[in-house]
Formats: structure tokens, sequence, C-alpha cells
């Protein structure tokens, strides 16, 4: 007869559940004063974009009045929306970006 087990004996295992962080969306709004071209710069220095999705991006803004530049997580997020509105604001443009949840 085999002896009771007790708590202590009972091997548990633990699964390990990795979570991937969420990502938000960060948004340029069209305005009626910031020059296509300094969006297309903004779009390829902050954002990386190559000259072509650039200005396929300013297009999305300037006719739909919104436009995604990507998915980053929040932190990202935060920092490129702060460096499009610092860029805006050394060049005296009134270029606006939000971020959302993607």
């Amino acid at each position: 007869m085999s002896a009771p087990r007790r708590e202590a004996d009972v091997l548990e295992k633990t699964r390990v559940v990795e979570k991937r962080p969420e990502l938000y969306k960060v948004v340029l709004h069209n305005d009626d004063y910031t020059t296509m071209q300094f969006v297309e710069e903004v779009l390829q220095t902050v954002f990386g974009k190559s000259p072509a999705e650039a200005h396929r991006i300013m297009m999305e803004v300037h006719v739909r009045g919104a436009g995604v530049c990507g998915a980053y997580t929040h932190e990202i997020a935060e920092t490129k929306v702060a460096a499009v509105h610092e860029a805006a604001r050394e060049s005296g443009f009134p270029l606006r970006a939000s971020m959302e949840e993607a």
C-alpha cells in the first residue's frame, strides 16, 4: 500500500504565456498650412518611410484628412508623436499627430 500524497510532493508545472505588447497606430492629421513636402520629410525622417511610401501616406492625409504612419508599442508611439510635434514646431507648421489603439 502506498503512502498518501502530501501536498509538498506534488510538482506543479507552470506555463509561461507570453503576451505581445499592445500596438498603437500613429496618425497624421491634415491642416491647411503644413506643406506636402514637409509631411513627406517627416514621414521619411521620423518614421523611416521610403520616398514613395511617404508620398502615398501624405496623399492619404491630404485627401482623407488623416493617414496612418505605422503601429508601435505605446512608448515608441508616444515618442514618434512628440517627434512630429517638435519638428512641426521648429519649422513653424501646425502639423498634428495622434495615437490610437491598433
